[in-house]
């Protein structure tokens, strides 16, 4: 079984950073695509971000690209995602999320397969 826990969550003011990490069980975590989404009140979870196994291939969201970095640590089974420049509209819940197909990246929620739990972001402005 595989588990994912995220943390790193709070409130900023606009333009603040937060630092997002995604602890993952299991030996395998480095064989596995890992995204990032998020999802704000009354609206549908979006891509966020998406990491492949090596970290070799990163694919953004047109809303956060350039503000927002992800990586990733095998040996630590655990993915970042540094957010720079933020602003309220980025206020949601985010969760990660591991994808176990054959693209590096992939951006569609419905294919990754485990997801934790979340964790709240507020930007106040």
């Amino acid at each position: 079984q595989v588990q994912l826990v995220e943390s790193g969550g709070g409130l900023v003011q606009a333009g603040g950073s937060l630092r997002l990490s995604c602890a993952a069980s299991g030996r395998t975590f480095s064989s596995y695509v890992m995204g990032w989404f998020r999802q704000a009140p009354g609206k549908e979870r979006e891509f966020v971000a998406a990491i492949s196994w090596s970290g070799g291939s990163r694919r953004y969201a047109d809303s956060v690209k350039g503000r927002f970095t992800i990586s990733r640590d095998n040996n630590k089974n655990t993915v970042l995602l540094e957010m720079n420049s933020l602003k309220p509209e980025d206020t949601a819940v985010y969760y990660c999320a591991r994808y176990p197909g054959p693209e590096p990246t992939m951006a569609q929620a419905k294919r990754y397969d485990y997801w934790g739990r979340g964790t709240q972001v507020t930007v106040s402005s």
